[in-house]
């Protein structure tokens, strides 16, 4: 039956079939063929495959993202950003990566960050003598922060795959993020230097200083809220994320004073959209994934690497060599979806920490939004720039390469993403 799925599932992506109905049509012919399957079984994968309450947290996320942005919280972070590290060479490049970390802590999706961000920072870099590829690769790397730093959608859609758990993925992100953005941050420092970019040199009184700091206390309590009461066992990641969007309406509605019932209801349209577009994945896969585990697809790979080698290092080198591969032509969701059943076993067979494997993992596959030639970071990217993509293909490749640096020092180095999970109980 294997071949059967590789065979079908390749075919339909050369055929140019959007993913969803790719997995599913994969599944639909495979189950046909292999007619041991009844159809009322994938009826019901299908449907299990999203009955699940964890998953309620990607549409409340991307929610509480979205009524965030239509606040106007972005011109505050930029603002405080611009405070704590404009003043640096390629000043502008700096305020893009650290606004993406503190970002990272609303949206959780580095394609919205791309977005949002890349609308109001390309603009301003290129007006500021930034050469238009520098920024729409500093905004489309940096962006791969956001499902790192939590919350994560990624994260979550692993934790549901693999079961394992959503706020030690978390609490595990966070170290490797902010490690994220230091490497970016100096990669940009270098370019700008070499280019003689600019420095940003507003200066602010200490009335405006103030006055920027408490504009910016709402928008950087949202991944305390979250984060907190996930970490103080207040309330799960579902919860958390109704909470963000209770919190993202308040302050919307009575802080920023930005909010009315047809922005409400706008944001409420556009990400049900958007997430109804994963959990629609989501769905398809859970009768592919099925179909894999009954094959024992999963114990043939395992027994196969580890009759080749038992070596915890050698075994997390190939299957970073491989997710990084599929991360350049696959999405983020389709690839956890599918391979996190598959390739967790065997991590977990020689002896890698399930926790540690996971943050690699969804590492890994974030990063594969930035990187050449599919990551959809890259088009989002050069779309609000308008420049051809293959410019920002060349111009991403440093920020790639230190982003790649990062994953295989999270990944050799279990403590970088191991310390807060331990700290707060989710790992011994």
């Amino acid at each position: 039956m294997g071949l059967y799925i590789a065979g079908f599932g390749v075919f339909f992506l050369i055929m140019g079939v959007p993913i969803a109905f790719a997995l599913g049509l994969t599944t639909l012919f495979t189950a046909m063929i292999w007619a041991r399957v009844p159809m009322t079984l994938i009826y019901q994968q299908l449907y299990q495959a999203v009955d699940n309450f964890v998953l309620l947290a990607i549409p409340l996320f991307m929610l509480a993202g979205d009524l965030m942005l239509r606040a106007g919280i972005i011109d505050d972070i930029i603002m405080l950003c611009n405070v704590l590290v404009g003043r640096l060479r390629g000043g502008l490049a700096h305020v893009n990566i650290v606004a993406s970390m503190f970002f990272a802590g609303i949206t959780g999706s580095a394609v919205s960050d791309t977005a949002a961000l890349g609308s109001v920072l390309i603009p301003a870099m290129r007006r500021n003598g930034y050469d238009a590829d520098f920024a729409v690769a500093v905004t489309s790397a940096s962006s791969v922060i956001g499902p790192i730093i939590p919350p994560s959608i990624g994260m979550v859609i692993y934790g549901t795959v693999v079961s394992v758990s959503i706020g030690g993925l978390f609490a595990g992100g966070m170290i490797p993020g902010v490690l994220l953005g230091l490497g970016l941050m100096f990669v940009a420092y270098s370019i700008s230097k070499r280019r003689d970019f600019g420095i940003t040199r507003v200066t602010y009184t200490g009335r405006e200083l103030t006055r920027i700091l408490l504009r910016s206390i709402p928008a950087l309590m949202t991944p305390v809220i979250i984060l907190g009461g996930i970490f103080g066992g207040i309330f799960t990641p579902t919860e958390a994320a109704g909470v963000a969007v209770t919190y993202s309406l308040l302050i919307g509605i009575f802080f920023y004073r930005t909010l009315d019932l047809r922005n409400i209801l706008q944001a409420f349209q556009e990400s049900m959209t958007l997430a109804a577009s994963v959990l629609f994945i989501v769905a398809v896969s859970g009768p592919l994934a099925w179909l894999v585990a009954m094959d024992q697809i999963p114990q043939l790979i395992a027994n196969i690497v580890t009759s080749m080698t038992t070596n915890p290092l050698i075994v997390l080198l190939l299957i970073n060599v491989f997710l990084l591969l599929l991360g350049s032509v696959l999405d983020a969701a389709v690839i956890i979806l599918i391979f996190a059943p598959i390739l967790a076993p065997i991590a977990v067979a020689v002896g890698i920490d399930p926790l540690h494997f996971g943050i690699v993992f969804v590492l890994n596959v974030i990063i594969g939004l930035a990187t050449p030639p599919f990551g959809m970071c890259l088009f989002v990217g050069a779309s609000v720039g308008a420049i051809p993509v293959e410019r920002v293909m060349k111009a991403i490749l440093p920020f790639v390469a230190v982003e790649i640096v990062v994953l295989f020092l999270v990944t050799y180095v279990p403590d970088v993403a191991m310390t807060v999970p331990r700290l707060f109980g989710f790992a011994k």
